[in-house]
């Protein structure tokens, strides 16, 4: 593969981990305002590919163990996450575990909800792929 076409590659395998996703934990970085930045683009993206706008999402702040590093105001999250439809915000800590399992549980509910499993003998195994 030439690394012009790395980009390209890219594009195509997100666009098909987007569309075949259930739903989605968007996450910034409270310490660096450009993730924070991105993530407009990035649900925008979800949206078209997916072709709906009813999308189950968790909007995440992660990092909040670093407070005094903070760049991204909770305020700002919790804004984003309403013009995001009202979807869920959580912040988040990876490393202080503090708010991830929540973050999964929330997700799980939101697929739940918007397509309940139908009650049959044969269960179709699903996948969690992770972006």
């Amino acid at each position: 593969m030439h690394v012009r076409n790395f980009g390209y590659c890219w594009n195509a395998m997100r666009d098909l981990y987007m569309k075949n996703g259930q739903g989605f934990v968007l996450v910034y970085s409270i310490t660096a305002q450009s993730t924070f930045n991105d993530l407009q683009d990035l649900r925008e993206q979800i949206l078209r590919v997916k072709d709906t706008d009813d999308v189950p999402l968790v909007l995440v702040g992660n990092k909040c163990d670093l407070e005094d590093e903070r760049v991204v105001g909770k305020d700002q999250g919790m804004n984003l996450a309403r013009q995001f439809n009202n979807c869920s915000f959580l912040e988040s800590s990876a490393k202080a575990k503090i708010n991830v399992n929540e973050i999964f549980y929330d997700l799980v509910r939101q697929i739940n909800k918007k397509s309940p499993e139908k009650k049959s003998s044969s269960k179709k195994k699903t996948h969690c792929n992770i972006l």
